[in-house]
C-alpha cells in the first residue's frame, strides 16, 4: 500500500480540521515551495524529517544487463533525500521487533505504535537545528 496525495489530503482534512479544498490548497503548496526550491538547485531542509538535494552526476561508463557491452551513461542531475535520524529511529522502532537473530523480517506480526518523534520534532522544532535549515525559499 502506498502514501498518496489524497491520502496526504485526507489526513490533513480530518486531522487539522480544514475543509478538503483548503487542505488540499495547502497540501498542494508544500510540494509547489519543495519543488521550486529544488528546481532553482538549492536544499529544502525540513527539521525531525530530513533534506532534499539536487547533485550532478558526471558521465560514466556502465554496462548494458542484457548484452553485458559497455556503453557511456550522460550526465545528468539527480534528486536524494537524506532523512534525518530522528526519522530514521522513529521508522525503523515500529519494526525492529519483526526481525530475528538473522535478519529475516515476519510481516505476520504488527508494526509497534510510533511515538511520532519526528511529527513533534518538526512541529516543535525540537532538533538541534539552525536557522537556515528551515530553507523553503
Amino acid at each position: 500500500m502506498s502514501l498518496t496525495k489524497a491520502d496526504i489530503v485526507e489526513r490533513v482534512y480530518k486531522e487539522a480540521g480544514f475543509s478538503k479544498k483548503e487542505a488540499a490548497d495547502l497540501v498542494d503548496l508544500v510540494f509547489k515551495v519543495i519543488k521550486d526550491t529544488l528546481a532553482r538547485g538549492e536544499k529544502v531542509k525540513i527539521s525531525g524529517f530530513g533534506n532534499f538535494s539536487i547533485r550532478d552526476k558526471a558521465t560514466r561508463v556502465g554496462r548494458n544487463p542484457q548484452t553485458g557491452s559497455a556503453m557511456e551513461i550522460s550526465a545528468r542531475r539527480v534528486l536524494t533525500f537524506k532523512p534525518s535520524q530522528v526519522l530514521k529511529e522513529d521508522v525503523t522502532a515500529r519494526f525492529a521487533h519483526r526481525l530475528d537473530d538473522k535478519g529475516n523480517e515476519d510481516t505476520s506480526l504488527p508494526a509497534k505504535e510510533g511515538s511520532s518523534r519526528a511529527l513533534s520534532s518538526f512541529m516543535n522544532n525540537t532538533e538541534e537545528v539552525g536557522a537556515d535549515d528551515l530553507d523553503f525559499d
